[in-house]
Order: C-alpha cells, then structure tokens, then sequence
C-alpha cells in the first residue's frame, strides 16, 4: 500500500462567513497588536487561502469568486467593528510601537515607513512619532551600539570605517549631520544618554 501524502490538502469547507472571521479576529489579536489595515489584511488572507482551496478541488469559480467577494466584505465589517470596540486601536499601535523601534535604534524616517506598511495613517504615525532632537539622538546611538560603531566600536575605527558607519546610518534613515554628531560621541556620554532616554 502507499504511504500516504502528509501534506495532501485540507478540504475547502464553506466559505469563511462574519462569524468565523470574528472568531480569526479574536484569536489573531490575543496574540499580536494589530491596525485596522493589518488586521482585515489577516482576515482576507484567510478568505484567498480557502479561494485557492475550493478552486482546488475544483469548484465553480463564479461560485468561488461571489463568495470570495462576500467574505472579503466581511472581513473588512470585522475589521471596523474590532475597532469600534476598543480591540483595535491604531493611535495606540503607533504609540507603542515606535516607542520600541526608537529605542531598537530606528530613525523618525525608518518607524515612520515601518508604521504606514503595518496601514497606519500618516496624521496617526506622526503625533506618535518622537519629536525632540534628544530622542532622535538616543536612537542613533543605539544603533551605533546594536551595529558596533561610532562610540559603541570594539576598535579604533580608520577612515574607511567611519565612512561605512556613516553610509549605514544614511540608509538606516539618520540625516548627515546627527549621525556624525552620534559617530564621534565619548562612549561614556553616549552610554548615559542612552540610560537617561530608557528612563525617560
């Protein structure tokens, strides 16, 4: 007898209906923060995963495509009604995450695109977006010390190093200027004002 496929396909079952998509809803955000846009994103990638099944096993595609259709509506009803009850909040997403990624070393540039990939809207990730140049300056040096550069070097860096240190902090999104200023801090300085920025 053969052995049998393990990876022989699930059945197509009925089309993901408002309530099943609310029960996905739920279940996804009990274990990740989520937009709007990320969420119905979720939620409809669900509804391609069972399109792509029914046609599979060879349904009708006008069938597959109506219901399709339908469920996507339905998502994205869900996706309105979490946020009308308070399960999904994208002010605060953006809040707290670019309060992790500033302190992960991440540009005002770099979290600003990162949050309008997760849907956030451009008025929403900028109130969430630090504003002082004292918070810009704590990023750079924490990527200095996640990338080993600058004041966080293990070794006298030579002039073509600086100019790598530089070019990253360039595509990591730093202007010019503050990143030759978080280059060429005293480690001791740059070190306190890294602790002073997680305390404050």
């Amino acid at each position: 007898m053969p052995p049998q496929d393990r990876r022989a396909p699930r059945p197509a079952g009925r089309p993901p209906d408002a309530a099943r998509l609310r029960e996905a809803a739920l279940n996804h955000l009990a274990r990740f923060a989520a937009t709007e846009v990320a969420l119905r994103r979720v939620l409809e990638r669900r509804v391609d995963r069972w399109a792509r099944a029914a046609e599979a096993e060879g349904q009708d595609r006008d069938m597959i495509a109506a219901a399709a259709a339908s469920a996507r509506a339905a998502a994205a009803e869900v996706a309105r009604a979490m946020v009308a009850a308070g399960a999904v909040d994208d002010a605060a997403f953006a809040e707290s995450r670019a309060r992790r990624l500033a302190r992960a070393g991440r540009s005002r540039r770099a979290i600003a695109a990162h949050l309008a990939a997760k849907g956030v809207a451009p008025e929403t990730a900028g109130a969430a977006l630090p504003e002082d140049a004292e918070a810009e300056l704590a990023a750079a040096l924490a990527f200095c010390r996640r990338r080993r550069i600058g004041p966080f070097a293990r070794a006298t860096e030579d002039a073509e190093a600086r100019r790598r240190a530089l070019a990253a902090m360039a595509r990591g999104g730093y202007p010019h200027g503050l990143a030759r200023q978080a280059l060429a801090m005293d480690p001791d300085e740059a070190e306190e004002r890294l602790l002073a920025a997680r305390r404050g």
